[in-house]
């Protein structure tokens, strides 16, 4: 009886690691589609986010300029604001020495 149970148990054994076996070829394939060929997903990832960079790699520069330009609007836009209140001042008072 206990070499029965000797044989089966390495038997089992056997058929697990030949099932981890299996398993794991096939999960390694999965995982060099996915990212260890050049025309896989995390190269093409990657390609992506290197022209996403390349592009946009000129913002840093130009987002200064354009924040010297609306310090400028926004001294205009103050400007008009005070020519806008002192009108309506202006109107009110008028409309005041009306009534």
């Amino acid at each position: 009886m206990a070499v029965l149970l000797a044989v089966l148990s390495v038997l089992a054994v056997m058929l697990l690691v030949g099932a981890l076996i299996f398993f794991l070829v096939r999960i390694v394939k999965v995982l060099d589609r996915v990212g260890g060929e050049p025309t896989s997903y995390l190269a093409k990832i990657r390609m992506g986010v290197r022209a996403i960079e390349v592009e946009t790699g000129h913002l840093p520069e130009e987002a200064t300029v354009l924040n010297s330009h609306l310090e400028k609007v926004l001294g205009g836009l103050k400007a008009i604001d005070e020519v806008l209140v002192a009108t309506a001042g202006a109107a009110a008072s008028q409309e005041g020495g009306k009534a």
